[in-house]
């Protein structure tokens, strides 16, 4: 660079350099969607939004209570956290998932977005390596490579991944966004690939608790991974099963070697969960009653909207399991999200979650109980 060319480039912040970085990532999706939106809220019935799955209903009041009893907390808490909140989450991946494993291997994060966008940079990946993920997929894996500079790859089968460059494998059961469940044959196939090839296999099982159709295994169940959590992570998020996404409570667990190393790194970056939140996740993990009544309005309002859907020409693929419904009419994706705009409904697009989700789209069921028999009622009535 000349000297003349120095004294002009942008300086590290200026919307200049901003710009720069941001020409690496894709375009946020959801900004396509902002014009059906409009056209959704002209409806006169009001916007029925199934486009995000953000959580609608109350916080339990269990966890509020919890969040609350602990707002007086001055000092900083630790990235760890305490030990009471190691050992509720290693409690309940033991409780729910069948997973031997103790508090030494377990991390709170940030929500368990961050912890997909940043998990490549915090590994030390970049240029020349790779980073896989399913075909049909959540976008921010995507962006997790490109914000480290390694080559996002898509793959239908672990076996047709190249071994010598592939770094982090992404597996996501049940699946955003087509609600699809592996079975445990599956995830041992995966399991067993990447331990040949020394891959580290992360699992985004955020959604494992929400099962309709098929009961989710994780890789951490000694029936996939055959007792040793050697080069696995799982990622979990208190979301959709607590109705949490507000608090940004989720974590880590697997692999204690790696655990630790993630460890280091996040205390350097200040990556810590406010105390308030980490008190609320101990209570919310140690309640299951609050997510039996969760998912029993979710599958009210899952099998209302699922029967307008087919009985207004669509076809439901996969959708056994998370808050999804995977839906086609055998066309373009955005006509479908233009039709079911102009009744006031407003959906994401397939394409969002890769090519091959082309002529689908996502349906969300998280709305209340009102949204979702106002737009089963606009479906029947078309």
């Amino acid at each position: 660079m000349s000297t003349n060319e120095a004294q002009h480039a942008p300086l590290p912040g200026h919307p200049g350099a901003a710009r720069r970085v941001s020409d690496l990532l894709p375009v946020f999706p959801w900004d396509k969607l902002e014009p059906y939106k409009a056209t959704a809220l002209a409806h006169p019935g009001g916007l029925c939004d199934f486009s995000v799955g953000t959580p609608v209903d109350p916080v339990p009041e269990l966890i509020q209570k919890a969040l609350a009893a602990s707002t007086d907390t001055p000092g900083y808490p630790t990235v760890w956290g305490p030990l009471e909140l190691r050992r509720a989450i290693a409690g309940w991946l033991h409780h729910r998932l069948g997973a031997e494993i103790g508090p030494e291997a377990v991390l709170p994060t940030v929500g368990s977005k961050e912890l997909v966008a940043w998990l490549p940079t915090q590994l030390g990946l970049g240029p020349g390596d790779q980073v896989a993920y399913p075909r049909l997929a959540y976008p921010t894996y995507e962006v997790g490579a490109r914000l480290c500079g390694a080559e996002p790859v898509e793959y239908e089968d672990v076996a047709d991944l190249d071994p010598s460059r592939v770094r982090l494998l992404w597996l996501n059961s049940p699946s955003n966004p087509t609600g699809r469940v592996l079975t445990p044959a599956e995830l041992r196939r995966a399991v067993e690939w990447a331990r040949e090839h020394r891959v580290l296999l992360v699992s985004d099982e955020c959604y494992l608790e929400l099962g309709w159709e098929a009961d989710p295994v994780s890789v951490l169940h000694p029936s996939v991974c055959g007792g040793s959590h050697e080069g696995l992570l799982v990622v979990h998020s208190l979301s959709k099963r607590s109705n949490l996404a507000g608090y940004r409570a989720s974590f880590v667990a697997g692999d204690a070697i790696v655990v630790r190393e993630l460890l280091e790194i996040r205390k350097h970056g200040g990556m810590i969960v406010p105390a308030p939140v980490q008190a609320a996740t101990i209570a919310a993990l140690g309640d299951d009653a609050h997510v039996a009544e969760q998912r029993s309005r979710y599958a009210r309002r899952r099998a209302a909207l699922r029967s307008a859907l087919e009985a207004h020409g669509f076809r439901i693929e996969h959708s056994e399991a998370s808050l999804y419904l995977w839906a086609t009419q055998g066309r373009p994706c955005w006509d479908t999200v233009a039709h079911l705009a102009d009744l006031g409904i407003l959906v994401a697009p397939g394409d969002f979650y890769g090519p091959a989700g082309a002529q689908h789209v996502r349906v969300a069921f998280t709305a209340t109980d009102e949204r979702i028999a106002a737009a089963v009622e606009r479906l029947r009535q078309a």
